[in-house]
Protein backbone atom coordinates (compact mmCIF):
# COMPACT_ATOMS: atom_id res chain seq x y z
CA UNK A 1 0.00 0.00 0.00
CA UNK A 2 0.88 3.30 -0.99
CA UNK A 3 2.55 5.98 1.79
CA UNK A 4 2.69 9.57 2.10
CA UNK A 5 6.41 9.30 1.70
CA UNK A 6 5.70 7.47 -2.00
CA UNK A 7 3.50 9.67 -2.73
CA UNK A 8 6.35 12.25 -2.03
CA UNK A 9 9.26 10.57 -3.94
CA UNK A 10 6.69 10.45 -6.68
CA UNK A 11 5.77 14.34 -7.40
CA UNK A 12 9.73 14.81 -6.72
CA UNK A 13 10.62 12.52 -9.73
CA UNK A 14 8.00 14.45 -11.53
CA UNK A 15 9.34 17.36 -10.59
CA UNK A 16 13.00 15.76 -11.80
CA UNK A 17 11.16 14.89 -15.03
CA UNK A 18 10.11 18.80 -15.77
CA UNK A 19 13.90 19.81 -15.79
CA UNK A 20 14.66 21.44 -19.08
CA UNK A 21 17.64 19.47 -20.42
CA UNK A 22 15.79 15.89 -19.01
CA UNK A 23 12.61 16.92 -21.20
CA UNK A 24 14.40 17.71 -24.06
CA UNK A 25 16.79 14.14 -23.94
CA UNK A 26 13.12 12.81 -23.14
CA UNK A 27 11.71 14.31 -26.58
CA UNK A 28 14.61 13.19 -28.16
CA UNK A 29 14.70 9.38 -27.30
CA UNK A 30 10.71 9.57 -27.33
CA UNK A 31 10.20 11.12 -30.61
CA UNK A 32 12.82 12.04 -32.85
CA UNK A 33 15.40 9.20 -32.33
CA UNK A 34 13.96 6.57 -34.72
CA UNK A 35 16.57 4.13 -35.51
CA UNK A 36 16.38 1.58 -37.76
CA UNK A 37 19.39 -0.52 -37.71
CA UNK A 38 21.95 -1.50 -34.44
CA UNK A 39 24.05 0.38 -36.61
CA UNK A 40 22.20 3.68 -36.66
CA UNK A 41 21.63 3.55 -32.56
CA UNK A 42 25.02 2.84 -32.07
CA UNK A 43 25.71 6.02 -33.70
CA UNK A 44 24.28 8.10 -31.00
CA UNK A 45 25.12 5.04 -27.98
CA UNK A 46 28.39 4.81 -28.41
CA UNK A 47 29.59 8.34 -29.63
CA UNK A 48 30.30 9.78 -26.28
CA UNK A 49 30.66 13.53 -26.17
CA UNK A 50 27.88 13.91 -28.59
CA UNK A 51 24.35 16.05 -27.49
CA UNK A 52 22.25 13.16 -28.53
CA UNK A 53 24.85 10.42 -26.62
CA UNK A 54 24.38 12.93 -23.50
CA UNK A 55 20.47 12.21 -23.94
CA UNK A 56 20.52 8.99 -24.57
CA UNK A 57 22.43 8.73 -21.14
CA UNK A 58 20.45 11.00 -19.21
CA UNK A 59 17.31 8.98 -20.16
CA UNK A 60 18.65 5.73 -19.68
CA UNK A 61 20.05 6.62 -16.39
CA UNK A 62 17.28 8.76 -15.03
CA UNK A 63 14.23 5.82 -15.83
CA UNK A 64 17.09 2.90 -14.50
CA UNK A 65 17.34 4.96 -10.64
CA UNK A 66 13.66 5.30 -10.78
CA UNK A 67 13.19 1.39 -11.00
CA UNK A 68 15.63 0.65 -8.85
CA UNK A 69 13.75 2.03 -6.23
CA UNK A 70 10.75 0.74 -6.77
CA UNK A 71 12.67 -2.70 -6.73
CA UNK A 72 14.20 -1.93 -3.43
CA UNK A 73 11.50 -0.87 -1.57
CA UNK A 74 11.89 2.87 -1.50
CA UNK A 75 8.70 3.49 -3.81
CA UNK A 76 5.07 1.67 -4.21
CA UNK A 77 5.28 -0.21 -7.20
CA UNK A 78 1.67 0.17 -8.28
CA UNK A 79 1.84 3.84 -7.35
CA UNK A 80 4.78 4.11 -9.43
CA UNK A 81 3.02 2.38 -12.51
CA UNK A 82 0.08 4.17 -12.41
CA UNK A 83 2.00 7.40 -13.65
CA UNK A 84 5.55 6.09 -15.18
CA UNK A 85 5.27 3.65 -18.12
CA UNK A 86 7.66 6.13 -19.99
CA UNK A 87 10.81 4.29 -18.73
CA UNK A 88 8.80 1.12 -20.06
CA UNK A 89 8.11 2.46 -23.25
CA UNK A 90 11.93 3.59 -23.56
CA UNK A 91 12.93 -0.14 -23.21
CA UNK A 92 10.48 -1.44 -25.29
CA UNK A 93 11.57 0.91 -28.21
CA UNK A 94 15.43 0.15 -27.79
CA UNK A 95 16.01 -3.44 -26.11
CA UNK A 96 15.62 -5.70 -29.52
CA UNK A 97 18.44 -4.15 -30.64
CA UNK A 98 20.43 -4.85 -27.60
CA UNK A 99 19.58 -8.76 -27.39
CA UNK A 100 22.32 -9.78 -29.62
CA UNK A 101 25.25 -8.18 -27.59
CA UNK A 102 23.12 -8.77 -24.08
CA UNK A 103 23.68 -12.61 -25.11
CA UNK A 104 27.49 -12.10 -25.72
CA UNK A 105 28.50 -9.63 -23.38
CA UNK A 106 26.33 -10.40 -20.46
CA UNK A 107 25.28 -7.14 -19.71
CA UNK A 108 21.77 -6.58 -19.54
CA UNK A 109 20.04 -3.48 -21.28
CA UNK A 110 18.17 -1.37 -18.19
CA UNK A 111 18.41 -4.01 -16.17
CA UNK A 112 16.37 -2.62 -13.50
CA UNK A 113 13.67 -1.76 -15.80
CA UNK A 114 13.78 -5.16 -16.98
CA UNK A 115 13.76 -6.54 -13.43
CA UNK A 116 10.51 -4.20 -12.73
CA UNK A 117 8.74 -5.74 -16.03
CA UNK A 118 9.46 -9.44 -14.79
CA UNK A 119 8.39 -8.44 -11.18
CA UNK A 120 5.03 -6.92 -11.93
CA UNK A 121 2.50 -7.91 -13.91
CA UNK A 122 1.35 -4.29 -14.79
CA UNK A 123 4.40 -3.42 -15.74
CA UNK A 124 3.97 -6.60 -18.00
CA UNK A 125 1.24 -5.46 -19.33
CA UNK A 126 2.92 -2.19 -20.10
CA UNK A 127 5.56 -3.53 -21.68
CA UNK A 128 4.08 -5.76 -24.11
CA UNK A 129 1.01 -2.75 -25.18
CA UNK A 130 4.15 -1.03 -26.05
CA UNK A 131 5.30 -3.73 -27.94
CA UNK A 132 2.81 -4.34 -29.72
CA UNK A 133 2.00 -0.26 -30.72
CA UNK A 134 5.85 -0.07 -31.80
CA UNK A 135 5.09 -3.20 -34.08
CA UNK A 136 7.27 -5.11 -32.05
CA UNK A 137 4.87 -7.18 -30.42
CA UNK A 138 7.35 -10.54 -31.65
CA UNK A 139 10.71 -8.70 -29.72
Amino acid sequence: MATAADAELILKLYEMRREETLRKARRFMIFDFQPKTVEELRLVSRDVGSQHNAAWRQVLSYWEMAASLVLRGALDADLFLDSNGEGILIYAKYHHFHAETEKASGNPFMRNTAALIEKYPAAKRLHQGFLKSLGLANG
